[in-house]
């Protein structure tokens, strides 16, 4: 089991940052332990019996809440791998040290409507933690992470930045992607996640979504954002209050239809 204290994780940022250039994405091992695995995914069942059937997210402060997950969005080791992850990247140290925590569950149908949702993340590395995947067989429901890596370069200025999202994260060009991911026109990388493992990419360069989960199951993920390159500007503050808002609708949507 890796400890959050080991200093190896700072020491191997250069190595990581190769992999994700190389490979698109890099994968930390037994990151967590069996114990904290186990608190979390006890954490994620007690909150998803109060939306039963239904997808959820908690951003920030809500998903701190559990001491597990305020333990590792708080750890200094982390904060100095992503850190150094985002200098090796991006070439230049991030303007904020800070590092955004959401928890997402999908769950019944929403593992279908919340699946192919491909977007840029605002932030410039993205550390996603599974800790429940589908134990499913049936290929393209799998939860696996589809990844399009490293497909674009940090934009200039802000409003490059909001037109190039705007224009590919929308329900026609949701469906046009997963058309052509149907259809074999488009071969995404499809990343099959372990649980307690720790996966490592450019979100802000890298078009991304989970892939669909049958209804029986569950897909629940941990994950660290950290380092906008447009941080501190209107915009920014208005595409995160705007995801935010959208989880929230999503899931008191779920709420109403259970």
């Amino acid at each position: 089991m890796r400890s959050l204290e080991n200093p190896e994780l700072f020491r191997n940022a250069a190595k990581y940052a190769s992999g994700i250039n190389d490979n698109g994405f890099t994968v930390i091992q037994n990151f967590i332990s069996e114990e904290q695995l186990a608190r979390l995914r006890d954490f994620v069942a007690r909150e998803a019996d109060t939306h039963p059937g239904g997808y959820f997210a908690y951003h920030g402060s809500k998903a701190v809440a559990m001491g597990d997950i305020r333990g590792l969005s708080e750890s200094a080791e982390l904060l100095r791998l992503l850190g150094a992850l985002y200098q090796q990247g991006a070439g230049q140290p991030a303007f904020t040290d800070d590092i955004h925590p959401v928890l997402r569950c999908v769950q019944g149908e929403s593992g279908r409507s919340e699946s192919n949702r491909f977007h840029f993340d605002a932030s410039f590395v993205t550390a996603l933690l599974p800790i429940e995947v589908p134990d499913a067989t049936t290929p393209g429901e799998q939860g696996n992470l589809l990844v399009f890596a490293n497909r674009r370069r940090i934009r200039r200025t802000v409003l490059a930045n909001v037109i190039e999202k705007t224009l590919i994260q929308n329900a026609f060009t949701k469906r046009l992607i997963t058309l052509g991911i149907r259809l074999h026109l488009l071969r995404p990388q499809r990343i099959r996640l372990v649980p307690g493992n720790l996966y490592l990419f450019w979100g802000y360069r890298s078009l991304h979504a989970s892939e669909p989960c049958p209804p029986t199951t569950r897909r629940s993920t941990l994950i660290f954002h950290y380092g906008d390159p447009h941080a501190g500007s209107l915009a920014t503050a208005l595409i995160l209050a705007f995801n935010q808002h959208r989880a929230r609708r999503a899931t008191q949507s779920s709420q109403q239809a259970a």
